[in-house]
């Protein structure tokens, strides 16, 4: 079937459709991770996003049942290069066509996403429409420019999950005692930060993003985590009341992604809209601490704004590329949070000890 990807600036491309009949508006973005498309399409934080891969071949090892992020894929639309013909993996349990199809997500393929990627990169990211309807380009541009996009709208309501759980309640994905009580906040939480946190020794209850500090504590937990999310962080002001309130409290909290930015708000700062954002498994982090660098996983179009920030919070990691903030440290109190995914693998492991830090924080405290 034929497809069709508009931008709001008029740029029209026309490819072959695959995935679902039918269309979709988002805001275009790219994604320059050679492999972990599966990861991409279920990770909450793409609600909204048509996500472009500038890698050419997708598609080749398929979909499994096993490596899903969350309940259901998020994205809006997904645009490659060349779709595989062929899925060779033994694991794995569909095609790539076949798993949009089944959750209603068109894709297009057959487009120079050089070119695209090179445009984002020169206007920034852009509001697009994307269709494997009939439609024409006159049509599909006016939905590109028609659509709400992404700032000002709360995004988190419609990924978190309803109801408050134990995850890993019988034990079954490590041996190792659960011996430390925590709650995450569930602002669209990636499943392995999850299986990280329970790797280490956690009790993780995970609590619905809307869930007032007051709640969470009655828990009786030992530290708080605030998880990766969609959309825009300045939209989400239930969630820096409650986040203001457990910083007063004095309980360790950890936070990731959305919930970085959501604790620099609580902090008294600002956020702001990156042109482009960070999408990718090759970030250069420094550590201003130690002076190591790590190689990260990211994805977020927003960032805190350093200058806001008050002086009693410690920015000690920014992002080698444009300097922006990649982690803070309160100077009095257990609190740190990083921009980027911990759970990732691109250094493979670079991040990992981040997890083993928040054990720690919590046990001095």
């Amino acid at each position: 079937m034929k497809a069709v990807l508009a931008l709001e600036d008029g740029t029209v491309y026309h490819g072959e459709g695959f995935g679902a009949r039918v269309s979709a508006c988002g805001e275009v973005c790219f994604n320059t991770s050679m492999t972990g498309y599966q990861e991409i399409l279920t990770d909450p934080s793409y609600k909204g996003q048509i996500v472009t891969m500038t890698y050419p071949l997708i598609g080749n090892y398929g979909v499994n049942n096993q490596d899903v992020e969350s309940w259901r894929p998020h994205v809006a639309g997904f645009v490659v290069r060349e779709l595989s013909p062929v899925v060779s993996n033994w694991r794995a349990d569909s095609s790539l066509a076949e798993y949009l199809d089944k959750h209603g997500i068109p894709g297009i393929q057959g487009i120079d996403t050089r070119a695209l990627t090179k445009r984002l990169r020169v206007r920034g990211a852009l509001k697009g429409f994307i269709s494997t309807e009939k439609t024409t380009a006159a049509e599909a541009v006016a939905r590109a420019r028609a659509w709400e996009g992404l700032i000002g709208l709360d995004y988190v309501k419609q990924v978190t999950h309803q109801q408050p759980f134990l995850w890993d309640p019988e034990n079954k994905q490590t041996l190792r005692p659960a011996d430390i009580p925590i709650i995450a906040y569930d602002f669209g939480m990636k499943y392995n930060i999850l299986r990280r946190l329970r790797q280490r020794g956690f009790e993780v209850r995970v609590v619905p993003a809307a869930t007032p500090a007051a709640e969470g504590l009655k828990h009786k937990p030992a530290g708080v985590f605030l998880s990766n999310g969609p959309g825009d962080p300045a939209a989400l002001g239930y969630a820096v009341e409650a986040v203001t309130e457990l910083v007063r409290s004095g309980i360790p909290i950890f936070g990731i992604c959305l919930g970085h930015q959501i604790l620099g708000q609580a902090f008294g700062g600002k956020t702001f809209k990156l042109k482009f954002g960070h999408r990718g498994a090759n970030q250069p982090v420094k550590d201003l601490e130690t002076g190591k660098v790590e190689i990260t996983s990211q994805n977020h179009g927003f960032a805190v704004d350093p200058t806001t920030l008050p002086s009693d919070v410690a920015v000690n990691r920014v992002n080698l590329n444009d300097r922006t903030v990649e982690g803070m440290r309160h100077k009095s109190k257990p609190i740190f949070c990083v921009q980027y995914h911990p759970e990732a693998s691109p250094g493979p492991h670079d991040s990992a000890p981040l997890f083993d830090e928040f054990r720690a924080l919590i046990e001095r405290h």
